[in-house]
């Protein structure tokens, strides 16, 4: 009881009115780190159209949806969207010193595994509603692709 009003008092004055802007400053880096993994998607998916259209090779259809597959787990191909969210390592410098914020290395592990994370359920996802050995058809498997890719970024 004797802490309760103090604490309120000093969350109410120095920190409350800067949380709106804190926010907005934090989500930009995030923002543009999801919107990477977001495009990232889409050119992979992007590739593996291509190619079929020019081989129509479905035996090469079903390795490049394997190989899509493990692109959460391709450090490389993944890395450009890891580096957006490393801006919040500066972000973050301004708000250990003012508010006492520390593990600033764990935000940004914890914000890059929810971006691995989300490539998987783009991937799973993708994997689940296009199956290559279903396509009798191969004539509509770029648009079928297409259409899933769409489906999967919504």
């Amino acid at each position: 009881a004797s802490v309760s009003e103090p604490a309120q008092k000093c969350c109410t004055e120095n920190i409350q009115p800067f949380l709106t802007s804190i926010l907005e400053e934090l989500m930009g880096p995030v923002s543009s780190g999801f919107t990477e993994v977001r495009l990232l998607f889409d050119k992979e998916v992007n590739e593996i159209i291509q190619d079929f259209q020019k081989t129509n090779d479905m035996i090469r259809l079903k390795e490049n949806v394997d190989q899509l597959m493990t692109l959460p787990f391709n450090s490389v191909k993944m890395e450009p969207c890891y580096l957006k969210v490393n801006l919040l390592q500066e972000l973050l410098q301004d708000l250990k010193s003012r508010f006492k914020v520390y593990h600033i290395d764990f935000v940004i592990q914890r914000t890059q595994n929810f971006m691995q994370e989300l490539m998987e359920n783009a991937v799973y996802t993708f994997e689940q509603l296009f199956s290559p050995s279903h396509q009798a058809d191969s004539a509509k498997v770029a648009t079928t692709i297409e259409k899933v890719k769409l489906r999967v970024l919504k």
